[in-house]
C-alpha cells in the first residue's frame, strides 16, 4: 500500500495523532534519532548500526507483522513525527500486549507526548481491540519512562534486578501491567 492510500489520522488525541508509521516517514530525522545515542539510551537498537535501510526494512516488516500495532506520534500543529509508540507483541490468545514509546525529538521531551501518546494507545488495546492487560517495561535510572506510564494507570509488578546493562553499569528493569478492570476476571 502507498503513502497515499494510508489513513492519515488512525487515532486522534488533544495535541497529537497516531497513524501508522511509512516507509516514507524513515528520513534524515528519523536516521538521526536512532543514531543519537542521548535518543536510544534505553532502546536495545544502540547496540546496533542503523542505516536507511535497516530502518525502512524494520519498518516495512512491523507493517506486515499481525502482532503488532506500530504508530507515528504526529503533532497536529505543524503535522510533525516527533517518535514512535509501539503495540506488541500482541497475545491474541489471552489478550495482552507489551507497550514501547520513543519521543525522538528531542525538543518535545518533557512535554508529555509521550503520555499522551501510550493514553490513545491505551484506549486503542482496551476499547477497540478487546485486550485485557498491558505491559510494560523501562530502566529503573529512566525516570521519564517511569511518569510517563504512571500517568496513564501502569502500576509496578515487579523488578529484575541488574537485568540491562546501561552507561557502563547493570541497571535494574522496572515491570509494569495494567489490567482493563471493566473485563471480567476470575480463575480458569
Amino acid at each position: 500500500m502507498n503513502d497515499q492510500n494510508e489513513p492519515s489520522h488512525f487515532i486522534q488525541g488533544e495535541r497529537l495523532y497516531l497513524r501508522e508509521v511509512r516507509p516514507s516517514d524513515v528520513n534524515e530525522s528519523y536516521y538521526r534519532w536512532m543514531n543519537d545515542p542521548e535518543v536510544t539510551r534505553y532502546l536495545e537498537s544502540r547496540f546496533f548500526p542503523n542505516d536507511m535501510e535497516s530502518l525502512r526494512d524494520y519498518v516495512r516488516d512491523r507493517s506486515k507483522d499481525r502482532n503488532s500495532i506500530f504508530l507515528a506520534i504526529v503533532l497536529k500543529e505543524g503535522d510533525r513525527h516527533i517518535g514512535n509508540v509501539k503495540l506488541g507483541p500482541i497475545d491474541w490468545i489471552h489478550r495482552l500486549a507489551d507497550v514501547g514509546v520513543l519521543v525522538g525529538e528531542k525538543d518535545c521531551w518533557g512535554k508529555g507526548y509521550a503520555s499522551e501518546a501510550i493514553g490513545l494507545v491505551v484506549k486503542l488495546a482496551f476499547s477497540r481491540l478487546n485486550l485485557h492487560k498491558l505491559t510494560a517495561g523501562y530502566y529503573a535510572v529512566n525516570q521519564r519512562s517511569a511518569k510517563a506510564f504512571e500517568k496513564n494507570g501502569f502500576v509496578v509488578e515487579g523488578t529484575r534486578e541488574k537485568h540491562r546493562f546501561c552507561d557502563g553499569i547493570y541497571t535494574d528493569t522496572v515491570i509494569l501491567g495494567l489490567v482493563d478492570d471493566e473485563k471480567p476476571g476470575g480463575t480458569c
